[in-house]
């Protein structure tokens, strides 16, 4: 009989990378990381996202943690490897690489380089085109600011029919509902998972948009998994009611903590010994660490629970 390609729905929270006080990649932590997320439900993971702090680790570094985490993970749930670079022959042997050690999917952003670095439509076309063709499993595109470069959803859309493994895309523009509708409206069957991001932040419009999947951090997988499982099977009000109460530490995290609020509260809760970026990104202020921990200690996720 044959294999019947699977499609990804549910949570999928960036894993941090952990580091000790020193800024060396603190394996035993990253690895209780990991096992936390899993226990706190993750329908799967995504590791050297931004939200990782990808752009701080070299290349054996990234090797070295996509190695240790997806045997580690041995299968227990999905994981889809982060393996954007400018170049298209790096993205393309990244994520080779990443396919055969395991990884369910790979995710990129189309080809930038600081602040004006950009190539064209065709240019992006073709290096996810080649990409595409070095690996047999699904393409997520990361439509993110941070790349700067305008996809738009008619393009999204003829990349998704044409262009085989393409065919997820996380949204995390603003008005990123209404992009997500015009994108499913416009790719049909090829957009087999249109995905919510930005931390849960816009999480119920985006499910409202036809949202199938969210990636969001890795802190409180046990709070948003029912909110997106309620949604998808039909019981709207359920989700909007979780999500109300969720909201306020969502919007901490992504206005105030950013990428540091994982670590802190895995720290608050023994998960990890050290929550500490590596530079030359700077540790949260007492402030709104007090200001993060308030919100979450109120909802009591299995975060602040976990390693005690």
């Amino acid at each position: 009989m044959a294999d019947i390609k699977r499609r990804y729905t549910g949570i999928f929270p960036v894993a941090p990378t952990i580091f000790d006080e020193a800024g060396n990649i603190d394996m035993a932590g990253q690895l209780r990381a990991i096992d936390f997320m899993i226990d706190a439900g993750s329908d799967g993971i995504c590791i050297l996202a931004n939200f990782s702090e990808q752009f701080v680790l070299s290349d054996e570094e990234r090797e070295v943690l996509t190695t240790a985490i997806l045997k580690h993970v041995g299968g227990r749930v999905p994981v889809i490897v982060t393996t954007t670079h400018f170049s298209t022959r790096i993205t393309a042997e990244r994520s080779r690489r990443a396919q055969d050690q395991g990884a369910a999917m790979v995710m990129i952003m189309p080809p930038y380089h600081g602040a004006t670095f950009r190539v064209p439509e065709a240019a992006i076309f073709g290096y996810f085109q080649a990409v595409s063709d070095a690996i047999s499993i699904p393409i997520m595109i990361q439509d993110a600011p941070v790349a700067g470069t305008p996809l738009s959803a008619p393009f999204l859309a003829r990349m998704a029919k044409e262009i085989e493994q393409v065919s997820y895309f996380k949204i995390e523009v603003p008005q990123a509902a209404e992009k997500l509708r015009t994108l499913i409206r416009l790719g049909g069957d090829a957009i087999e998972g249109p995905w919510d991001g930005e931390e849960a932040i816009t999480l119920l419009a985006d499910l409202d948009a036809g949202a199938t999947g969210a990636m969001t951090a890795g802190a409180y997988p046990d709070g948003l998994k029912p909110i997106v499982h309620d949604y998808l099977s039909g019981n709207r009000e359920a989700a909007v009611e979780r999500y109300g109460r969720w909201l306020p530490l969502i919007n901490v995290e992504n206005r105030q903590g950013g990428l540091l609020a994982c670590k802190a509260l895995m720290k608050e809760g023994g998960v990890i010994a050290c929550d500490a970026p590596r530079a030359p990104l700077v540790p949260l202020s007492p402030e709104t660490r007090a200001g993060l921990l308030d919100a979450a200690r109120r909802l009591d996720p299995l975060v602040l629970r976990w390693g005690k």
